[in-house]
């Protein structure tokens, strides 16, 4: 956090639309839940939930719960990071997303974590991202199906 409560009370009465206030603050915010900060970012840019859902290349059904909310145990760090992908987060939004979601944030001396890091400021998709993971040999964040 980095401005004070008077400084948020002051920057949101002098705010003449919330969602103006809630883009200019969105990291000092506290949202109650993942999913209510993913739909503030995927209102925020504009995205359809079908298309999170098919850009974030998670099982469909799993992706709309986990939007949803109605998912109650937490999702791992790998399957958030594929939502920050499918809305189109930048890795500012990414890494809150991730501390939201009790995740670890990426970081940027871990050789996958900077991979990661390198293809979400690139604007890589998530399949791009994992050929990148591939070519270092690392694990890839869109797991094969089990048998």
């Amino acid at each position: 956090m980095k401005k004070s409560t008077d400084d948020l009370m002051n920057m949101l009465k002098a705010s003449p639309d919330i969602e103006d206030f809630f883009r200019e603050n969105d990291d000092e915010i506290f949202f109650d839940s993942l999913s209510r900060l993913l739909d503030f970012y995927r209102v925020q840019k504009g995205i359809k939930k079908s298309e999170v859902v098919q850009r974030s290349c998670l099982d469909r059904s799993y992706a709309y719960q986990l939007l949803n909310g109605s998912i109650k145990k937490s999702p791992s760090r790998d399957k958030v990071i594929m939502l920050c992908y499918g809305l189109s987060l930048d890795v500012e939004e990414t890494q809150n997303v991730l501390k939201k979601g009790g995740c670890g944030a990426l970081y940027p001396r871990d050789t996958r974590d900077a991979i990661i890091i390198h293809c979400i400021k690139s604007k890589k998709s998530v399949v791009e991202t994992d050929m990148k993971l591939s070519e270092y040999g690392l694990e890839t964040l869109i797991k094969p199906p089990r048998d």
